[in-house]
């Protein structure tokens, strides 16, 4: 392959790549009822995970989203317990 050829080619990847990340761009401003069905979850879900934390190899701590409420679940060890649920601020 000649150094010219070898430019080419790695032009015409980086063309495909940016086109990648343009397009990606373009999705995420289409509002959410546009987009296909497990595209994107809607905003306003009854249940969503929220954060996990690694405590060790074994055990994570997890913020789950209820409705409007979170819930703190310790997972992972010899059994699940729930934390805690947390109101929404006023």
């Amino acid at each position: 392959m000649t150094a010219t050829a070898a430019i080419g080619a790695l032009a015409a990847l980086a063309g495909v790549i940016a086109l990648v990340f343009a397009a990606r761009r373009l999705v995420l401003l289409l509002p959410p009822r546009l987009l296909p069905p497990g595209l994107a979850a809607p905003r306003d879900a009854v249940l969503a995970l929220e954060q996990v934390l690694a405590l060790d190899a074994r055990r994570r701590l997890v913020l789950v989203r209820c409705g409007g409420r979170r819930l703190l679940l310790l997972i992972g060890g010899t059994q699940d317990v729930v934390l805690g649920w947390q109101d929404p601020p006023a």
